[in-house]
């Protein structure tokens, strides 16, 4: 289930905290900056263990001039408000995959089938492709500062094992409201429910959806599994959990500043790589423990149904940039 709320004053504290510590030692408090970031994952998810070694860093490598206050748990509202609220500058930063008030075109790293593996997502990213696409958005007043994996999703439902696209007929799947994700689970023939985050966990026990297309730490964190305990093993797309600011509050820094900031994002970054495999591992004997069962797909039989999905969103955003991202993708 989601977290008890007794566990959000418990986080909002730990957040002012954050923020107040800055004022404790060394420089002047008219000089200092407090950064509020918000995001949806849990407080004890690897997202936020890297938004915390990224606040340590920023408040060390400025001198205190810089604090950061995290806001886990969807405390400040849901994927997309969040991401609204940081264009607006009622938010300093924000991480999520619902990024259409950035640019649309950021979406493209969800279709489907488009990466291997997280190797070869990681070496798109950090690319000359990857680079071009983490300069969008900044039309529309947000900065990127990177991507965190939201890693490669599932099928999960309470009825019964999904193996290939005919399981899947008539069931109603709970997906975010990513428009690439959507078009997918409508072409395997699923009915698409999008659903805020925060929500998903009564939908399921109370039978408004039949399913859910999770990232596998989303689905343990949330306690998701109580509900749904048939996991297919597809990694039919693959989601960014992207890293945004507020592009008047980046440009109101000094160079320093950042510099600090960029510093500390890429090496929070790396660090959160370098943990996923273990926390795989981990979650995915655990969900096994507790009565989840897992299957594999046919996954030809996937691959063949979602032609239309990239030749709806190559006239949506250009098929010469759509096809650019793939050939990308796909390179060795």
């Amino acid at each position: 289930m989601r977290q008890s709320p007794f566990a959000r004053p418990a986080a909002l504290a730990a957040a002012l905290l954050i923020g107040l510590g800055g004022f404790a030692i060394g420089g002047s408090a008219q000089a200092r900056q407090t950064l509020r970031v918000a995001h949806v994952s849990s407080v004890d998810s690897l997202v936020n263990k890297a938004l915390v070694r990224f606040a340590d860093e920023v408040k060390e490598k400025s001198g205190g001039e810089l604090v950061v206050a995290l806001y886990p748990d969807g405390q400040l509202g849901d994927e997309a408000p969040i991401a609204d609220a940081v264009g607006a500058g009622a938010i300093d930063m924000g991480l999520g995959g619902a990024v259409d008030a950035l640019d649309p075109r950021l979406n493209v790293v969800s279709l489907p089938f488009l990466f291997k593996d997280a190797e070869g997502v990681h070496a798109f990213l950090d690319g000359p492709a990857g680079q071009e696409l983490m300069k969008l958005g900044q039309d529309r007043n947000y900065i990127l500062l990177g991507a965190l994996d939201s890693g490669f999703r599932q099928f999960a439902n309470r009825k019964h094992p999904v193996r290939e696209p005919a399981d899947l007929a008539s069931l109603k799947i709970r997906t975010p409201p990513n428009p690439v994700i959507l078009a997918t689970i409508k072409a395997l023939g699923a009915l698409p429910q999008a659903i805020p985050y925060g929500e998903v966990y009564t939908s399921l026990q109370s039978g408004v959806v039949d399913g859910v297309e999770p990232e596998l730490r989303d689905f343990y964190d949330q306690k998701w599994y109580e509900a749904a305990k048939y996991v297919s093993v597809s990694n039919y797309v693959w989601s960014a959990n992207y890293w945004f600011m507020n592009k008047a509050r980046y440009d109101g820094l000094t160079d320093a500043q950042r510099e600090v900031l960029r510093t500390a994002a890429a090496n929070s970054v790396k660090w959160y790589r370098g943990e996923l495999d273990a926390v795989y591992t981990k979650i995915i004997q655990e969900l096994k423990d507790k009565g989840v069962r897992f299957n594999e797909v046919d996954l030809d039989a996937f691959r063949g149904k979602v032609d239309p999905v990239y030749g709806q969103f190559a006239k949506e955003w250009g098929g010469d940039f759509v096809e650019s991202v793939r050939a990308a993708a796909q390179r060795p």
